[in-house]
């Protein structure tokens, strides 16, 4: 029986890669474990090409991909494109950010307020982005007010939807402790209900963002000369599907940025909410 087991074939054979491939995986942790489908999104992809499974003017490789980001950088063109669509995205998010902070508030804090303006309200946040394009169009134009405009309303409906459920979601204890003390309005906002509704205004705020950059990546693809999104539009009239992707990877990145510094911020300003309670 002992010869036996010496002479097992099956006894010499290594052991199955897919623990030691798990351990790995727990060691590289949850973001390490997160790369993996790219990189295999990009071999895969490079294969195809390399192999004529598609071909290369249907889908660049990433290879040319890469090159072509790189003479973009070089020529300081991604970055004037890019720095245009940032600009609009920012001033059509500070306005229409204002006017939904000032409307989730109002709405909020009165009864009044809120039977007066929230079926309006509800009406037009019904009404997608896209819809409202062709009537801006009509009445402002195609130049930069229109894409103030279309970005501010993305803005606009997440987060006074977020800043008016979080008003009327605070505990009427906190609210009954604030007349106690005799606090005036703006007290009782600094005090008590801004702190309150934080989690769910930053969380609007969030939301607001991530819409208005997709509302302003929209509005340049269909009435733009210059920004991220005609990028692309130009790259697709020259064929120039490269210049596509590369456009595409931008848009995702800066979302991605742009979300995960606004955790950051949320960090900061929870803590500025245990600090005011």
């Amino acid at each position: 029986m002992s010869t036996l087991q010496a002479s097992d074939p099956f006894r010499t054979l290594p052991a199955r890669p897919w623990p030691t491939f798990a351990r790995i995986l727990r060691r590289a942790g949850a973001g390490g474990a997160g790369l993996l489908l790219p990189v295999l999104l990009l071999v895969v992809w490079q294969v195809a090409v390399e192999r004529h499974w598609v071909s290369a003017q249907i889908l660049p490789p990433p290879s040319r991909v890469l090159e072509t980001f790189g003479e973009l950088w070089a020529s300081g063109d991604l970055w004037f494109q890019l720095s245009i669509s940032l600009q609009r995205v920012l001033v059509g998010s500070a306005i229409g950010g204002a006017l939904g902070l000032l409307l989730g508030l109002a709405m909020g804090l009165s009864r009044r307020v809120e039977a007066y303006l929230l079926p309006l309200f509800q009406a037009i946040s019904q009404v997608p982005v896209l819809g409202w394009i062709p009537l801006l169009m009509m009445l402002v134009g195609i130049d930069e007010t229109l894409k103030y405009l279309v970005i501010a309303k993305a803005v606009l409906v997440p987060l006074t939807i977020n800043t008016f459920s979080g008003i009327r979601n605070i505990p009427p204890s906190y609210l009954e402790v604030a007349r106690v003390y005799r606090f005036g309005l703006l007290l009782r906002l600094r005090r008590v209900i801004l702190p309150a509704a934080l989690p769910s205004i930053f969380t609007g705020v969030r939301f607001a963002l991530t819409k208005g950059w997709i509302a302003l990546v929209t509005v340049e693809l269909l009435a733009s000369s210059e920004g991220i999104g005609y990028l692309m539009v130009d790259g697709r009239q020259m064929f120039q599907l490269d210049l596509v992707i590369v456009a595409m990877l931008v848009i995702g990145l800066v979302g991605l940025v742009l979300d995960q510094g606004l955790a950051l911020i949320e960090t900061r300003l929870r803590r500025w909410q245990r600090q005011a309670f």
